[in-house]
Protein backbone atom coordinates (compact mmCIF):
# COMPACT_ATOMS: atom_id res chain seq x y z
CA UNK A 1 0.00 0.00 0.00
CA UNK A 2 2.69 2.49 0.82
CA UNK A 3 4.34 1.79 -2.50
CA UNK A 4 1.05 2.32 -4.33
CA UNK A 5 0.53 5.56 -2.47
CA UNK A 6 4.01 6.63 -3.33
CA UNK A 7 3.46 5.83 -6.99
CA UNK A 8 0.24 7.81 -7.05
CA UNK A 9 2.00 10.73 -5.43
CA UNK A 10 4.78 10.58 -8.02
CA UNK A 11 2.27 10.54 -10.87
CA UNK A 12 0.44 13.50 -9.37
CA UNK A 13 3.72 15.37 -8.99
CA UNK A 14 4.69 14.62 -12.59
CA UNK A 15 1.26 15.73 -13.77
CA UNK A 16 1.62 18.93 -11.76
CA UNK A 17 5.06 19.58 -13.23
CA UNK A 18 3.73 18.97 -16.73
CA UNK A 19 0.85 21.36 -16.12
CA UNK A 20 3.29 23.93 -14.83
CA UNK A 21 5.53 23.47 -17.87
CA UNK A 22 2.51 23.81 -20.16
CA UNK A 23 1.41 26.95 -18.37
CA UNK A 24 4.92 28.35 -18.65
CA UNK A 25 5.08 27.55 -22.38
CA UNK A 26 1.68 29.07 -22.99
CA UNK A 27 2.73 32.13 -21.06
CA UNK A 28 5.88 32.47 -23.11
CA UNK A 29 3.98 32.05 -26.39
CA UNK A 30 1.45 34.61 -25.24
CA UNK A 31 4.28 37.04 -24.47
CA UNK A 32 5.83 36.48 -27.89
CA UNK A 33 2.50 37.06 -29.62
CA UNK A 34 1.91 40.20 -27.58
CA UNK A 35 5.35 41.57 -28.41
CA UNK A 36 4.85 40.77 -32.13
CA UNK A 37 1.47 42.46 -32.01
CA UNK A 38 3.07 45.50 -30.40
CA UNK A 39 5.77 45.69 -33.11
CA UNK A 40 3.22 45.35 -35.93
CA UNK A 41 1.01 48.00 -34.37
CA UNK A 42 3.94 50.39 -34.00
CA UNK A 43 5.00 49.82 -37.63
CA UNK A 44 1.47 50.42 -38.78
CA UNK A 45 1.36 53.67 -36.82
CA UNK A 46 4.56 54.87 -38.52
CA UNK A 47 3.26 54.20 -42.10
CA UNK A 48 0.79 56.73 -43.57
CA UNK A 49 -2.60 55.44 -44.32
CA UNK A 50 -3.34 54.70 -48.02
CA UNK A 51 -6.25 57.08 -48.13
CA UNK A 52 -4.21 60.22 -47.32
CA UNK A 53 -1.55 59.12 -49.87
CA UNK A 54 -4.17 58.83 -52.57
CA UNK A 55 -5.62 62.16 -51.55
CA UNK A 56 -2.22 63.87 -51.57
CA UNK A 57 -1.45 62.40 -54.99
CA UNK A 58 -4.76 63.64 -56.36
CA UNK A 59 -4.05 67.11 -54.99
CA UNK A 60 -0.54 67.09 -56.52
CA UNK A 61 -1.89 66.00 -59.91
CA UNK A 62 -4.53 68.71 -59.79
CA UNK A 63 -1.89 71.30 -58.94
CA UNK A 64 0.34 70.06 -61.77
CA UNK A 65 -2.60 70.23 -64.14
CA UNK A 66 -3.21 73.84 -63.16
CA UNK A 67 0.48 74.68 -63.64
CA UNK A 68 0.60 73.01 -67.08
CA UNK A 69 -2.68 74.27 -68.41
CA UNK A 70 -2.88 75.26 -72.06
CA UNK A 71 -1.64 78.85 -72.48
CA UNK A 72 -3.60 81.61 -74.15
CA UNK A 73 -1.36 82.37 -77.12
CA UNK A 74 -3.36 85.47 -78.00
CA UNK A 75 -2.74 87.08 -74.63
CA UNK A 76 -0.42 90.07 -74.33
CA UNK A 77 1.77 88.24 -71.81
CA UNK A 78 2.40 85.35 -74.21
CA UNK A 79 3.11 87.67 -77.14
CA UNK A 80 5.57 89.76 -75.13
CA UNK A 81 7.46 86.65 -74.01
CA UNK A 82 7.56 85.40 -77.59
CA UNK A 83 8.76 88.83 -78.72
CA UNK A 84 11.68 88.76 -76.26
CA UNK A 85 12.62 85.17 -77.11
CA UNK A 86 12.48 85.83 -80.85
CA UNK A 87 14.56 89.00 -80.65
CA UNK A 88 17.27 87.31 -78.60
CA UNK A 89 17.36 84.40 -81.04
CA UNK A 90 17.73 86.69 -84.04
CA UNK A 91 20.57 88.72 -82.52
CA UNK A 92 22.47 85.61 -81.42
CA UNK A 93 22.16 84.05 -84.87
CA UNK A 94 23.19 87.17 -86.81
CA UNK A 95 26.18 87.88 -84.60
CA UNK A 96 27.43 84.35 -85.18
CA UNK A 97 27.63 84.81 -88.96
CA UNK A 98 28.16 88.58 -89.33
CA UNK A 99 31.53 88.35 -91.22
CA UNK A 100 30.15 85.80 -93.68
CA UNK A 101 27.09 87.96 -94.23
CA UNK A 102 29.30 90.91 -95.13
CA UNK A 103 31.19 88.90 -97.77
CA UNK A 104 27.99 87.40 -99.17
CA UNK A 105 26.49 90.84 -99.74
CA UNK A 106 29.67 92.00 -101.51
CA UNK A 107 29.52 88.95 -103.79
CA UNK A 108 25.79 89.25 -104.49
CA UNK A 109 25.98 92.92 -105.43
CA UNK A 110 28.99 92.38 -107.74
CA UNK A 111 31.22 94.82 -105.86
CA UNK A 112 34.11 95.56 -108.26
CA UNK A 113 36.79 95.07 -105.60
CA UNK A 114 35.54 91.58 -104.68
CA UNK A 115 34.34 90.20 -108.03
CA UNK A 116 37.64 88.32 -108.42
CA UNK A 117 36.96 86.27 -105.29
CA UNK A 118 33.57 84.86 -106.32
CA UNK A 119 34.77 81.91 -108.41
CA UNK A 120 35.89 79.48 -105.69
CA UNK A 121 35.71 78.52 -102.05
CA UNK A 122 39.21 79.88 -101.59
CA UNK A 123 37.83 83.28 -102.56
CA UNK A 124 35.78 83.34 -99.37
CA UNK A 125 38.87 83.15 -97.20
CA UNK A 126 40.73 85.65 -99.37
CA UNK A 127 37.84 88.09 -99.22
CA UNK A 128 37.73 87.85 -95.44
CA UNK A 129 41.51 88.34 -95.31
CA UNK A 130 41.28 91.35 -97.63
CA UNK A 131 38.63 93.01 -95.47
CA UNK A 132 40.58 92.28 -92.30
CA UNK A 133 43.84 93.60 -93.78
CA UNK A 134 42.34 96.94 -94.83
CA UNK A 135 39.73 97.53 -92.11
CA UNK A 136 40.50 95.13 -89.25
CA UNK A 137 37.86 93.36 -87.19
CA UNK A 138 35.59 96.39 -87.49
CA UNK A 139 35.49 95.82 -91.25
CA UNK A 140 34.23 92.26 -90.81
CA UNK A 141 31.31 93.60 -88.79
CA UNK A 142 30.64 96.58 -91.04
CA UNK A 143 26.90 97.25 -91.00
CA UNK A 144 26.36 94.94 -88.01
CA UNK A 145 24.93 97.75 -85.88
CA UNK A 146 22.24 98.26 -88.48
CA UNK A 147 21.84 94.48 -88.62
CA UNK A 148 21.09 94.23 -84.91
CA UNK A 149 18.84 97.27 -85.12
CA UNK A 150 16.89 95.49 -87.82
CA UNK A 151 17.15 91.86 -86.77
CA UNK A 152 15.75 92.20 -83.24
CA UNK A 153 12.35 93.54 -84.30
CA UNK A 154 12.42 91.40 -87.47
CA UNK A 155 13.04 88.11 -85.64
CA UNK A 156 10.78 89.08 -82.75
CA UNK A 157 7.87 89.96 -85.05
CA UNK A 158 8.49 86.85 -87.16
CA UNK A 159 8.32 84.43 -84.24
CA UNK A 160 5.41 86.23 -82.58
CA UNK A 161 3.52 86.27 -85.88
CA UNK A 162 4.26 82.58 -86.44
CA UNK A 163 2.88 81.65 -83.03
CA UNK A 164 -0.24 83.70 -83.72
CA UNK A 165 -0.81 82.43 -87.25
CA UNK A 166 -0.10 78.88 -86.12
CA UNK A 167 -2.65 79.13 -83.31
CA UNK A 168 -5.21 80.59 -85.75
CA UNK A 169 -4.59 78.36 -88.79
CA UNK A 170 -3.67 75.08 -87.10
CA UNK A 171 -5.14 75.29 -83.61
CA UNK A 172 -4.79 71.72 -82.28
CA UNK A 173 -2.07 69.21 -83.10
CA UNK A 174 -4.39 66.83 -84.95
CA UNK A 175 -5.13 69.65 -87.44
CA UNK A 176 -1.50 70.05 -88.50
CA UNK A 177 -0.72 69.59 -92.19
CA UNK A 178 2.27 70.57 -94.30
CA UNK A 179 0.23 73.25 -96.09
CA UNK A 180 -0.94 74.87 -92.84
CA UNK A 181 2.58 74.88 -91.45
CA UNK A 182 3.89 76.42 -94.68
CA UNK A 183 1.12 79.04 -94.69
CA UNK A 184 1.76 80.06 -91.07
CA UNK A 185 5.49 80.42 -91.73
CA UNK A 186 5.01 82.36 -94.98
CA UNK A 187 2.56 84.80 -93.41
CA UNK A 188 4.91 85.31 -90.46
CA UNK A 189 7.79 86.14 -92.80
CA UNK A 190 5.71 88.59 -94.84
CA UNK A 191 4.47 90.32 -91.67
CA UNK A 192 7.98 90.78 -90.29
CA UNK A 193 9.34 92.15 -93.59
CA UNK A 194 6.51 94.64 -93.89
CA UNK A 195 7.59 96.33 -90.66
CA UNK A 196 11.37 96.11 -90.93
CA UNK A 197 12.30 96.40 -94.62
CA UNK A 198 13.78 99.96 -94.47
CA UNK A 199 16.27 98.76 -91.87
CA UNK A 200 17.30 95.96 -94.23
CA UNK A 201 18.03 98.49 -97.00
CA UNK A 202 20.23 100.46 -94.60
CA UNK A 203 22.12 97.32 -93.59
CA UNK A 204 22.83 96.33 -97.19
CA UNK A 205 24.01 99.82 -98.15
CA UNK A 206 26.34 99.99 -95.15
CA UNK A 207 27.76 96.54 -95.91
CA UNK A 208 28.20 97.44 -99.60
CA UNK A 209 30.53 100.35 -98.90
CA UNK A 210 34.21 99.37 -99.04
CA UNK A 211 35.94 102.77 -99.07
CA UNK A 212 38.41 103.85 -96.44
CA UNK A 213 36.13 106.68 -95.34
CA UNK A 214 32.87 104.94 -94.66
CA UNK A 215 29.67 106.86 -94.20
CA UNK A 216 27.77 106.91 -90.94
CA UNK A 217 24.25 105.58 -90.51
CA UNK A 218 22.81 109.09 -90.63
CA UNK A 219 24.76 109.96 -93.79
CA UNK A 220 23.52 106.83 -95.57
CA UNK A 221 19.94 107.58 -94.54
CA UNK A 222 20.22 111.08 -96.02
CA UNK A 223 21.85 109.75 -99.17
CA UNK A 224 19.13 107.15 -99.77
CA UNK A 225 16.37 109.63 -99.02
CA UNK A 226 17.60 112.20 -101.55
CA UNK A 227 18.45 109.82 -104.40
CA UNK A 228 16.53 110.55 -107.62
CA UNK A 229 16.20 107.88 -110.29
CA UNK A 230 17.24 109.01 -113.75
CA UNK A 231 14.44 109.22 -116.33
CA UNK A 232 14.41 106.73 -119.17
CA UNK A 233 15.63 107.87 -122.56
CA UNK A 234 12.73 108.64 -124.91
CA UNK A 235 12.08 106.06 -127.57
CA UNK A 236 12.96 106.90 -131.16
CA UNK A 237 10.02 108.20 -133.15
CA UNK A 238 8.71 106.08 -136.00
CA UNK A 239 6.02 106.59 -138.61
CA UNK A 240 4.39 103.19 -138.14
CA UNK A 241 1.06 102.67 -136.49
CA UNK A 242 2.80 101.37 -133.38
CA UNK A 243 4.22 104.87 -132.82
CA UNK A 244 0.79 106.06 -131.69
CA UNK A 245 0.52 103.23 -129.19
CA UNK A 246 4.02 103.94 -127.92
CA UNK A 247 3.17 107.60 -127.61
CA UNK A 248 0.13 106.83 -125.47
CA UNK A 249 2.15 104.44 -123.33
CA UNK A 250 4.91 107.02 -122.92
CA UNK A 251 2.40 109.69 -121.90
CA UNK A 252 0.83 107.31 -119.39
CA UNK A 253 4.23 106.42 -117.93
CA UNK A 254 5.13 110.11 -117.68
CA UNK A 255 1.90 110.81 -115.81
CA UNK A 256 2.49 107.92 -113.41
CA UNK A 257 6.05 109.07 -112.75
CA UNK A 258 4.81 112.60 -112.08
CA UNK A 259 2.25 111.35 -109.56
CA UNK A 260 4.28 108.55 -107.96
CA UNK A 261 7.03 109.53 -105.53
CA UNK A 262 10.50 109.47 -107.09
CA UNK A 263 12.52 110.00 -103.92
CA UNK A 264 12.11 110.12 -100.18
CA UNK A 265 10.64 107.28 -98.12
CA UNK A 266 9.96 105.21 -101.24
CA UNK A 267 13.72 104.77 -101.69
CA UNK A 268 13.83 102.72 -98.50
CA UNK A 269 11.52 100.17 -100.12
CA UNK A 270 13.62 99.35 -103.17
CA UNK A 271 13.25 95.67 -103.97
CA UNK A 272 10.33 95.32 -101.56
CA UNK A 273 8.14 93.42 -104.02
CA UNK A 274 10.96 90.98 -104.72
CA UNK A 275 11.51 90.54 -101.00
CA UNK A 276 7.88 89.70 -100.50
CA UNK A 277 8.02 87.13 -103.29
CA UNK A 278 11.19 85.62 -101.87
CA UNK A 279 10.01 85.64 -98.27
CA UNK A 280 6.98 83.47 -98.95
CA UNK A 281 8.98 80.36 -99.94
CA UNK A 282 11.85 81.16 -97.58
CA UNK A 283 9.90 81.59 -94.34
CA UNK A 284 7.31 78.99 -95.29
CA UNK A 285 9.87 76.28 -96.01
CA UNK A 286 11.97 77.28 -93.01
CA UNK A 287 9.22 76.73 -90.43
CA UNK A 288 7.76 73.76 -92.32
CA UNK A 289 11.12 71.95 -92.50
CA UNK A 290 12.03 72.72 -88.89
CA UNK A 291 8.73 71.43 -87.53
CA UNK A 292 8.82 68.35 -89.77
CA UNK A 293 12.36 67.40 -88.74
CA UNK A 294 11.30 67.98 -85.13
CA UNK A 295 8.47 65.46 -85.59
CA UNK A 296 10.98 62.93 -86.94
CA UNK A 297 13.20 63.35 -83.90
CA UNK A 298 10.18 62.97 -81.59
CA UNK A 299 9.03 59.75 -83.29
CA UNK A 300 8.97 56.52 -81.29
CA UNK A 301 12.27 55.16 -82.64
CA UNK A 302 14.28 58.37 -82.05
CA UNK A 303 12.54 59.88 -79.05
CA UNK A 304 14.82 58.44 -76.37
CA UNK A 305 17.93 59.64 -78.20
CA UNK A 306 16.77 63.08 -79.33
CA UNK A 307 14.41 64.49 -76.69
CA UNK A 308 14.75 65.86 -73.16
CA UNK A 309 12.34 65.43 -70.22
CA UNK A 310 9.49 67.89 -70.23
CA UNK A 311 10.25 70.86 -67.93
CA UNK A 312 7.99 71.39 -64.94
CA UNK A 313 6.83 74.80 -66.21
CA UNK A 314 6.12 73.62 -69.77
CA UNK A 315 2.64 74.34 -71.17
CA UNK A 316 0.30 71.38 -71.52
CA UNK A 317 0.26 71.41 -75.34
CA UNK A 318 4.02 71.85 -75.88
CA UNK A 319 5.98 69.01 -77.46
CA UNK A 320 8.96 67.52 -75.67
CA UNK A 321 12.07 69.70 -76.12
CA UNK A 322 14.83 68.38 -78.36
CA UNK A 323 18.38 67.83 -77.24
CA UNK A 324 20.94 70.40 -78.37
CA UNK A 325 22.29 68.34 -81.30
CA UNK A 326 18.78 67.52 -82.55
CA UNK A 327 17.55 71.12 -82.32
CA UNK A 328 20.64 72.44 -84.10
CA UNK A 329 20.29 69.79 -86.80
CA UNK A 330 16.63 70.61 -87.41
CA UNK A 331 17.40 74.31 -87.64
CA UNK A 332 20.38 73.79 -89.95
CA UNK A 333 18.45 71.59 -92.39
CA UNK A 334 15.58 74.07 -92.47
CA UNK A 335 18.01 76.88 -93.30
CA UNK A 336 19.62 74.93 -96.17
CA UNK A 337 16.29 74.00 -97.75
CA UNK A 338 14.75 77.45 -97.52
CA UNK A 339 17.93 79.16 -98.79
CA UNK A 340 18.13 76.96 -101.89
CA UNK A 341 14.54 77.64 -102.89
CA UNK A 342 14.54 81.41 -102.40
CA UNK A 343 18.13 82.36 -103.34
CA UNK A 344 17.56 83.62 -106.93
CA UNK A 345 14.98 86.12 -105.69
CA UNK A 346 17.37 87.21 -102.96
CA UNK A 347 20.08 88.01 -105.53
CA UNK A 348 17.61 90.10 -107.53
CA UNK A 349 16.56 91.92 -104.37
CA UNK A 350 20.14 92.77 -103.41
CA UNK A 351 20.84 94.26 -106.83
CA UNK A 352 17.70 96.39 -106.62
CA UNK A 353 18.62 97.61 -103.13
CA UNK A 354 22.01 98.96 -104.25
CA UNK A 355 20.73 100.40 -107.52
CA UNK A 356 21.33 103.92 -106.24
CA UNK A 357 24.96 103.19 -105.43
CA UNK A 358 26.01 101.56 -108.74
CA UNK A 359 25.17 102.08 -112.41
CA UNK A 360 23.20 105.06 -113.64
CA UNK A 361 20.99 105.20 -110.54
CA UNK A 362 17.84 104.28 -112.46
CA UNK A 363 15.30 102.35 -110.43
CA UNK A 364 14.96 98.89 -112.00
CA UNK A 365 11.99 96.59 -111.91
CA UNK A 366 12.16 92.89 -111.06
CA UNK A 367 12.17 91.73 -114.69
CA UNK A 368 14.78 94.34 -115.68
CA UNK A 369 17.07 93.38 -112.83
CA UNK A 370 16.71 89.68 -113.60
CA UNK A 371 17.49 90.36 -117.28
CA UNK A 372 20.57 92.36 -116.36
CA UNK A 373 21.87 89.57 -114.12
CA UNK A 374 21.22 86.99 -116.85
CA UNK A 375 23.07 89.03 -119.47
CA UNK A 376 26.05 89.48 -117.17
CA UNK A 377 26.50 85.90 -115.94
CA UNK A 378 23.70 83.70 -117.22
CA UNK A 379 21.89 81.25 -114.92
CA UNK A 380 24.88 80.92 -112.54
CA UNK A 381 24.52 84.64 -111.87
CA UNK A 382 21.36 83.94 -109.87
CA UNK A 383 23.31 81.63 -107.55
CA UNK A 384 26.42 83.75 -106.97
CA UNK A 385 27.45 83.37 -103.35
CA UNK A 386 25.13 80.41 -102.70
CA UNK A 387 27.97 78.33 -101.25
CA UNK A 388 28.72 81.17 -98.86
CA UNK A 389 24.99 81.34 -98.27
CA UNK A 390 25.05 77.73 -97.08
CA UNK A 391 28.03 78.38 -94.82
CA UNK A 392 26.13 81.33 -93.37
CA UNK A 393 22.51 80.19 -93.29
CA UNK A 394 23.01 76.72 -91.81
CA UNK A 395 24.63 77.89 -88.55
CA UNK A 396 22.44 80.98 -88.44
CA UNK A 397 19.18 79.04 -88.69
CA UNK A 398 20.47 76.42 -86.27
CA UNK A 399 21.43 79.02 -83.65
CA UNK A 400 18.20 80.94 -84.21
CA UNK A 401 15.82 78.03 -83.65
CA UNK A 402 17.92 76.62 -80.80
CA UNK A 403 18.05 79.96 -78.97
CA UNK A 404 14.35 80.58 -79.52
CA UNK A 405 13.27 77.21 -78.19
CA UNK A 406 15.55 77.44 -75.15
CA UNK A 407 14.41 81.01 -74.47
CA UNK A 408 10.79 79.85 -74.60
CA UNK A 409 11.58 77.18 -72.03
CA UNK A 410 13.23 79.70 -69.73
CA UNK A 411 10.31 82.11 -70.12
CA UNK A 412 7.76 79.35 -69.51
CA UNK A 413 5.98 79.43 -72.87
Amino acid sequence: MPSAFTNNASIAEITTQRDGSADTLVGKMDGVIRRASTVITAAADKEPSPQPVAADRAVAEAAAGQERKKPNKHSMDYMMRSFVAGGIAGCAAKTTVAPLDRVKILFQTSNPQFAKYTSSWVGLGRALSDIYAHHGVVGLFRGHSATLLKIYPYAAIKFVAYEQYRAFIIGARHHETWFRRFSAGALAGVTSVLFTYPLEVLRVRMAFETGVRSSSLVDICKKIYHEHPLPKAPAAATHSSSAVVRGVASATATTVQAVAPRSGIINFYRGFSTTMLGMIPYAGMSFLTHDTIGDVFRSAWLRKHATLPQPANAPADKAAPLKAWAELTAGGISGAVSQTISYPLEVIRRRMQVAGAVGDGRRLRIAETAGMIFRERGIPGFFVGLTIGYVKIIPMAAVSFYTYERSKTILGI
